[in-house]
Parts: structure tokens; sequence; C-alpha cells
């Protein structure tokens, strides 16, 4: 007879959710750039402020998220 799964913990859930989270905003981030770029902005352009901070808020929680043990 098979037994069930284990189900995982709750600290396992969270964190996998916050590294899924954090690629989501560095993706949103690098398509800001992109489509600031594309229409012509400059670098003191909202998009590419917006998308330099998103790129560096997602990508120090995946570093935080990653380095927890």
């Amino acid at each position: 007879m098979t037994s069930a799964p284990e189900r995982p913990s709750g600290r396992g859930v969270h964190r996998g959710a916050t590294m899924a989270l954090s690629a989501a905003m560095i993706v949103i981030g690098l398509a800001m750039l992109a489509v600031t770029f594309y229409a012509g902005g400059g670098p003191l352009a909202l998009g590419t402020i917006l998308g330099i901070l998103f790129v560096a808020a997602g990508g120090g929680r995946l570093y935080f998220a990653w380095r927890e043990p």
C-alpha cells in the first residue's frame, strides 16, 4: 500500500511563493523597460525608473529568499 505524499511545510510554501512573485517582479520590470525604450523614453522617463526599481526589488527579494536556509 502506498502512503500519501508529504505536505510541504508552511515555511516552504511561503518561500516558494516569495521566489515566484520575485521572479514575476523582475519580468514585469524588464517588460516596463522594454516598452519604455521602444516608445522612445529616455533614462529619466517614469517607465525607466519604475522598471529599474521593479527589477531591483525583485532581485533583492529573490536573493534573500534564496539565501535563507
